[in-house]
């Protein structure tokens, strides 16, 4: 099951927000001794929420996996953040760190989900900190997937729009997507099956073949937006429990993941092994047993 719900960004940016789990059922008749009447306080607690957000070029499902799971006893939500996946794509939108922060939090309060646990994945993960250190009251607890806090730097931003052309768009099919991402991309070091899924799952038909549901220039655009500064003092920021995953083989470095949970305030460390920078993806049963302690103890289970 995928539900889909409307939600209204910042500026007025349609956003698509997906459920693929039903929310777990509250008991409707909780036990009362005998004699007693029901009350407000009777009512059972509505399922805790958690936010999922994916990363540059991501969209909602790539965390269909994670949201079925956490929706055995959470209700969990994935976005599909401005200009990615089936939200709105406006090319005259703003781009921006505040724009995206600003989406997440208006999904936080119409959705209902606050305090929530917030779930991001690169971008999605910067996202997610800023919004918890913007709005505290909405955040109860953080998961930061393989994203970095150290500024990236104009070379980086010229690779990146070195690799975008390189891709030999239009694919005829999404095998050749497939294999493509996951054994002919340059930056491929072994072949990866995992990420070729990731990208193919990216791609919609076009007349001429397939092509990125996304478009490149708004990619490079909200990628500007962060790599050329450091975030170390909005980690510094965030008040509520956090946890840095990474994978072994991932883009953020031990070192780094663990100086950024130092400079949290109530931040821990975890690691995923054979997994590269899509953690969630790539050793799903391994991030979820990563990441289950932290969700048990955030929601007081």
């Amino acid at each position: 099951m995928a539900r889909r719900i409307d939600v209204t960004g910042a500026d007025g940016v349609r956003l698509a927000a997906w459920e693929f789990g039903d929310p777990p059922k509250a008991d409707p008749d909780p036990p009362r001794t005998e004699g007693d009447a029901a009350t407000a306080d009777d009512r059972p607690d509505p399922a805790p929420g958690v936010l999922l957000l994916h990363g540059l070029m991501g969209r909602a499902s790539h965390w269909a996996s994670t949201a079925r799971w956490l929706s055995e006893r959470h209700r969990a939500v994935a976005l599909d953040q401005r200009g990615h996946g089936q939200s709105e794509k406006p090319p005259q939108a703003a781009y921006t760190r505040e724009a995206y922060v600003d989406d997440a939090e208006a999904a936080l309060e119409q959705l209902g989900l606050a305090p929530a646990v917030l779930i991001g994945h690169a971008m999605g993960a910067l996202t997610a900190w800023q919004l918890a250190a913007k709005r505290p009251d909405l955040v109860r607890g953080l998961i930061v997937c393989d994203m970095r806090a150290s500024a990236l730097g104009a070379a980086s931003q010229r690779e990146w729009a070195n690799w975008f052309a390189s891709w030999p768009v239009p694919f005829a099919t999404l095998a050749d997507v497939r294999k493509w991402f996951g054994e002919d991309d340059p930056w491929v070091e072994r072949p990866n099956p995992a990420r070729g899924a990731f990208y193919a799952e990216a791609m919609h038909e076009s007349p001429d073949g397939w092509r990125p549901v996304f478009d490149v220039q708004q990619m490079l655009k909200s990628r500007e937006t962060w790599v050329y500064d450091a975030h170390w003092d909005e980690l510094a920021q965030v008040r509520c429990p956090a946890l840095v995953v990474r994978g072994l083989d991932g883009e953020l470095g031990r070192a780094e993941a663990q100086e950024m949970v130092r400079v949290l305030p109530r931040g821990e460390y975890a690691e995923v092994a054979d997994a590269g920078h899509l953690v969630h993806y790539d050793q799903p049963e391994a991030w979820r047993a990563a990441i289950e302690p932290f969700l048990e103890a955030a929601f007081g289970q």
